[in-house]
């Protein structure tokens, strides 16, 4: 199979969709590398490096997608790369499709098939090729919102950890999940006074055995969201439902019964957002003030790592592209049921529900186009 791997163009993304580590073994599996000039040297990977490994390197974005029948990447592909798209092309990379319906649209025009790494599952109900991301978005959520409370950059003027004979900060995470639980070992091991929400008791019981001292568990519903907002000087939306659009836990009005100064930190804003005055950011600029709520909702969060970030990925990513391109998209979902809940859209229909009931879109059973 002839693979192509574009340079992201989303603001600030400097993360690639295949290291040389990968190009290795997808060339020794007899495929065909192509990667675009300076794609991976945001995440230190040079040019070089690529053809080291057996890649060719290519000058343009456009003639990435013109020859490659199979794209591997990190963000959904933006406007300028609509009409790049080719119908029949197998895309796998990340792209949140219910928070965005122009994209869908888009997908659906360009007859793609659309492999979404979020909603790749295993039989567990685990999201394997969203779990990296998932780690590094719930710690650097802890590390972004300790910054922004800094006085300068308008929060309330808190340390995290406190001092002794000052109390630390405290900290409410909404999701229990992998962000959750990555947002909470981070604020813990800052000394903040952490309060983790789940709706799943069992998976409260779990953090209850597993967290330290300082991380309480509690029942997420309304009435207790509103009972701690006022309390909490850093709050994290860390809730994921696969492939739909997050649920608004907090809503507009709940913003005035927190102090001013206090950071809102939304990691589902890939996914719509779980804060209802969420809108995505970038890292260029990454944060809006609302009721003197201060948010910062960046829609790319470890893009801003991006050497541990596509080491990470790439390294949940590499082996099932490498069943993609060794079987062709067709054989390896039917043989595969986690590659097949990750087809979203193929050749204009809407193979996944959860992005069909976000938009009021015709669903087809994945099982009809295979």
């Amino acid at each position: 199979m002839i693979i192509g791997v574009p340079k992201e163009i989303k603001n600030n993304e400097n993360r690639v969709g295949a290291t040389p580590a990968g190009v290795i073994e997808l060339v020794r599996n007899g495929h065909t590398v192509y990667v675009q000039s300076t794609a991976g040297e945001g995440s230190g990977f040079m040019d070089d490096d690529y053809i080291a490994a057996g890649a060719s390197i290519l000058p343009s974005i456009e003639e990435v997608y013109g020859v490659a029948e199979m794209i591997i990447k990190v963000k959904e592909p933006i406007e300028s790369e609509y009409s790049l798209i080719k119908e029949d092309q197998l895309l796998f990379t990340y792209f949140h499709f219910a928070s965005y319906e122009p994209l869908t649209h888009a997908m659906i025009k360009q007859k793609a098939v659309c492999l979404a790494y979020e909603t790749v599952e295993k039989a567990d109900r685990s999201l394997p090729l969203l779990v990296p991301m998932s780690e590094v978005a719930g710690r650097m959520a802890v590390q972004e919102g300790a910054k922004y409370l800094e006085k300068p950059l308008q929060g309330r003027g808190i340390l995290l950890g406190g001092v002794p004979g000052v109390r630390p900060a405290k900290v409410l995470i909404i999701g229990g999940g992998v962000v959750g639980t990555n947002a909470a070992k981070m604020a813990a091991g800052m000394g903040a006074d952490v309060t983790i929400m789940d709706n799943n008791l069992q998976r409260l019981r779990y953090l209850d055995d597993i967290m330290p001292a300082n991380v309480n568990t509690f029942m997420s519903n309304e009435y207790n969201i509103r009972e701690l907002l006022p309390t909490h000087d850093l709050i994290i939306g860390a809730v994921l439902i696969p492939g739909a659009k997050a649920p608004h836990l907090i809503t507009r009005d709940m913003l005035k019964e927190m102090r001013p100064g206090t950071v809102v930190v939304d990691v589902a804003v890939d996914q719509g957002g779980c804060i209802e005055t969420c809108r995505p950011t970038t890292h260029q600029d990454p944060t809006y003030i609302i009721d003197d709520v201060l948010h910062y909702c960046v829609a790319n969060m470890p893009g801003a790592v991006p050497y541990t970030s596509t080491l990470a990925l790439t390294n949940a990513t590499l082996p099932f592209a490498i069943q993609l391109a060794n079987k062709g998209w067709k054989k390896a979902c039917a043989d595969s049921n986690e590659l097949k809940l990750g087809l979203n859209v193929v050749q204009g229909k809407v193979v996944y529900k959860g992005v069909a009931e976000a938009f009021n879109l015709d669903y087809v059973p994945v099982e009809n186009v295979l």
